[in-house]
């Protein structure tokens, strides 16, 4: 596989998608898809660090991540599959007092979102690895301690009726990547904690956070 991640355009990051997680921020299940997008410049892999902003209340999620292997638009519910080239496991770290603040005021969640290094992401996993994506358990510790756990059936929308829903309002080009939201138990990161996560039987990844050195300007 390419080093998918240099070369995608977007991420699609798909909010709300398991009810108890919803429900735990205190927000109404959806009725239909809700996502928002990450720069891709706030990918990390294995090695770099997750950087806690000062004054930021940063929260992990914990989400699997399916990585577009071919183009389209109004893509057909049962057509969605085929234009899946993998997956890989991904963290939507959010400053959550960020996030409430845009929430209350009614404005978009990028600066919540999107600071850099805010999604770690996984090893590529080939699409073979996991044949049925929707029976997939992902899981979340900070510091050896459990946060969350929670599998894919849980979801609210499947993967192909994501893929089909925001291919009819943006293209979605090969090496984007769809993060398929998550389930329930988000809570805080600081510097110096160690957050690990995995696809259970399929692979682990560490990260260590630290406190973001801002450049003076």
């Amino acid at each position: 596989m390419s080093r998918w991640w240099e070369t995608g355009r977007k991420i699609v990051a798909i909010g709300r998608n398991y009810a108890e997680h919803a429900k735990e921020l205190g927000n109404a299940v959806p009725s239909k898809p809700f996502f928002f997008l990450k720069p891709t410049s706030s990918y990390i892999r294995e090695g770099q660090n997750i950087e806690i902003p000062e004054g930021a209340d940063v929260h992990h999620e914990v989400e699997l991540g399916v990585i577009i292997g071919k183009p389209g638009r109004d893509i057909p519910v049962d057509q969605a599959m085929d234009h899946v080239a993998g997956y890989c496991l991904s963290l939507d770290m959010t400053a959550r007092n960020l996030q409430a603040e845009a929430k209350a005021k009614g404005l978009p969640w990028s600066a919540a979102k999107g600071y850099d290094t805010f999604c770690p992401i996984s090893a590529f996993i080939p699409r073979d690895r996991i044949p049925d994506p929707s029976k997939v358990e992902l899981w979340l510790n900070v510091n050896g301690k459990q946060r969350q756990r929670g599998t894919t059936d849980m979801m609210l929308f499947n993967i192909p009726s994501l893929i089909s829903y925001v291919s009819t309002i943006m293209t979605l080009e090969k090496d984007d990547l769809i993060q398929t939201g998550t389930p329930s138990g988000v809570g805080p990161v600081v510097a110096g904690d160690v957050v690990t996560a995995g696809l259970t039987d399929i692979l682990e990844m560490k990260f260590d956070a630290v406190l973001r050195k801002q450049s003076k300007l």
